[in-house]
């Protein structure tokens, strides 16, 4: 009887083992969807990382990025411009498409966006720091944002809609609105989206207190073709973007004296930014400016000696407010890490688009030439992608919605333009474009830069200006990096001119451009600047 009893026992056992093994076979654990933190700054010139290494300046937190993960080296936007390369960031869409061409338009929040396809498969969402577009952003669990371009001291923030003002640097606020969503306000049992933006570097480039001085044991030399003299070039001939002609002294460089009339809408514009600061920051911005004030009344330059002298004030400011954002990077990985959750995070650093550092003798944006087409991008997810990895293939910024939706497991929608380069930076075999699309819309407007569209392989570049010009300009990037020589009516390229032609039409049949839509944008583009501009020349 004991023997019979045994034996049931064990036989009741083995069957309890085996429905355990048929259960969990019936029903595998799902793959655990990763959070994402995609971190995105304004104007950040991919010169000014030093992960790129050009040796302007030190970023080693941005860097560690790409030290631990991967750095693109051909990273494009679609549309230079600060509320446009969002739009098209979110979408997945070109301008034309999404419907955002310029800074003037308005942008339809009820489309899709990543961030909404996320939310409706279980990610907890936020976007804290600039979107530079109007309305409360959809997609978005909580939101806490500068009402459009922002102030950088004392700022405005809209948090999911309540208007309050929070003291101190936007820089600083921001990264800790992005903290204090992570460590407070998520919901810890939820993959979570951050969209995590800063205004800096953006003009006029007010650098936090404890940056002020930073560089002054340094003079920057500028690029070689500071001087541009724009020969064979008409669109960029017309630029109202130089440094030595167009960079405000008062706006742009601070040098603004206390006893001057305020007389130019610039001026004004930086005396009521100035006037946000409470008395212990005036204190301290005066401390640093007024000496640099009273030395140039002295030193009275003039010409090219004073082009290069405000080259280099611009860069000093300049590179200052990007370590604020570099410091902010820091901390978000370091809580990233201290939570024991950078193994199963993507984090992304990028800018809205590039910026000229001097190049052609510029600041600003919006040109198709390569330091504001291109901009920086770093990705790290410890996962699947090795450290140190570089990638040569050219990504846009449209890519960003379809990688984020397939990391996450999530069908993309068949209108979305962009392509996932998750197998990219696995390092796996992929059939990638050869070709990338280019459209700047925003004129007649800020900084007299001409509407244009063009194609860019992996070689060459052709571009066409049109509207009130219609100029053509082919580079051979190999040869001609900095583009200065247009060989667009040079024999020797006549093949590759044709080529380039078949190719540029080839990119906009793909993604649905015509002439019909510019003409489109156009006439809308000079309604809304008839009605603006006379009352805002502030660049957008």
């Amino acid at each position: 009887m004991k023997r019979k009893l045994v034996n049931i026992l064990i036989f009741n056992i083995l069957i309890f083992i085996t429905s355990c093994n048929k259960t969990v076979k019936k029903e595998p654990l799902k793959p655990e969807r990763p959070n994402i933190v995609f971190i995105m700054s304004d104007d950040h010139a991919f010169q000014a990382i030093s992960a790129y290494g050009h040796g302007l300046n030190k970023t080693p937190n941005i860097d560690r990025i790409a030290l631990e993960g991967a750095l693109f080296n051909k990273g494009f936007v679609t549309n230079s411009i600060c509320a446009p390369s969002r739009a098209a960031m979110l979408t997945g869409k070109h301008s034309h498409i999404n419907g955002k061409v310029d800074n003037l338009h308005a942008f339809d929040w009820t489309q899709d966006n990543f961030a909404k396809t996320l939310q409706k498969v279980g990610y907890q969402t936020a976007m804290v720091g600039k979107i530079h577009m109007d309305g409360l952003p959809q997609g978005f669990d909580y939101s806490n944002v500068l009402p459009g371009q922002g102030h950088y001291y004392n700022p405005d923030f809209i948090e999911n809609g309540e208007k309050k003002q929070i003291y101190g640097h936007a820089t600083q606020i921001t990264t800790d609105l992005a903290l204090n969503w992570l460590q407070n306000k998520r919901e810890k049992d939820k993959p979570f989206l951050l969209l995590y933006h800063q205004k800096a570097p953006h003009r006029p480039w007010m650098p936090e207190e404890k940056y002020l001085d930073l560089f002054d044991g340094k003079t920057f030399a500028p690029p070689s073709n500071f001087f541009d003299d724009y020969q064979g070039r008409l669109a960029a001939e017309k630029h109202e973007m130089g440094i030595d002609v167009h960079m405000d002294l008062a706006y742009d460089l601070k040098l603004k004296d206390k006893e001057e009339t305020i007389n130019t809408r610039l001026r004004k514009s930086f005396e009521n930014m100035y006037n946000r600061m409470d008395e212990k920051q005036k204190a301290a911005w005066d401390a640093y400016y007024d000496p640099i004030i009273e030395k140039f009344k002295k030193d009275k330059l003039s010409g090219k000696e004073l082009a290069l002298w405000k080259y280099d004030r611009y860069m000093k400011d300049y590179l200052a407010t990007i370590q604020s954002v570099d410091d902010g990077v820091g901390e978000v990985l370091d809580y990233l890490e201290a939570n024991g959750l950078t193994e199963n995070t993507i984090v992304v650093y990028t800018s809205d688009q590039g910026f000229y550092l001097g190049e052609h003798g510029w600041f600003d944006k919006r040109f198709m030439y390569e330091e504001s087409f291109r901009t920086p991008m770093l990705i790290r997810y410890p996962k699947e992608i090795k450290p140190g990895t570089e990638i040569n293939q050219m990504i846009q910024n449209i890519d960003f919605a379809p990688t984020f939706l397939d990391y996450a497991g999530v069908d993309i929608p068949k209108d979305i333009q962009g392509e996932s380069f998750r197998k990219v930076v696995k390092g796996e075999k992929v059939n990638w474009r050869d070709a990338i699309y280019y459209t700047y819309y925003e004129y007649p407007g800020e900084h007299n830069v001409a509407r244009h569209h063009g194609v860019r392989t992996k070689r060459y570049k052709l571009i066409h200006f049109y509207y009130d010009i219609d100029v053509w300009e082919l580079y051979d990037l190999d040869k001609d990096p900095s583009e200065m020589n247009n060989v667009y009516n040079d024999e020797a390229y006549a093949e590759v001119r044709i080529e380039m032609h078949k190719k540029l039409k080839e990119v906009r049949a793909k993604y649905r451009d015509s002439d019909e839509l510019d003409t489109k944008y156009l006439n809308e583009t000079l309604k809304k600047e008839r009605a603006i501009r006379p009352l805002n020349s502030i660049k957008k």
